[in-house]
């Protein structure tokens, strides 16, 4: 949590993007473990309580500064609201068809050691 915190305020820094306390909020709910994949109104309604003067506008207008410059994903869905996540890594996203829960799923890595041989002696 505190690695992808800081993964993220490096590059908020590095695109000169103000770290106001109300989108500090919305970077410390995003990085939250217990709140994967959680909406704008989720994300609001837990950054409010961290800060004051967060209003939904201003969540939406964060979110969508992040999610621009490829600090977060937006996942968008054409029969339930976005959701929001700040991991990067290669994953795939599962939903459940009941409560539509959102779960990371990494995906495994296979490396085909005929082709790791093939490449390392044909050099």
């Amino acid at each position: 949590m505190k690695d992808q915190r800081a993964t993220i305020l490096r590059k908020l820094k590095r695109l000169a993007l103000k770290l106001t306390s109300q989108r500090l909020a919305v970077v410390d709910v995003l990085v939250e473990k217990n709140l994967l994949h959680p909406s704008a109104q989720v994300i609001y309604n837990a950054a409010k309580r961290k800060t004051k003067g967060s209003s939904l506008s201003t969540v939406y207008y964060t979110l969508n500064e992040l999610s621009k410059h490829g600090i977060i994903k937006t996942l968008e869905f054409d029969r339930m609201e976005n959701r929001y996540e700040g991991n990067l890594t290669d994953h795939i996203n599962l939903i459940c068809k009941e409560c539509h829960g959102i779960t990371d799923y990494k995906i495994p890595v296979v490396i085909d050691s005929r082709e790791v041989t093939r490449k390392s002696t044909s050099g």
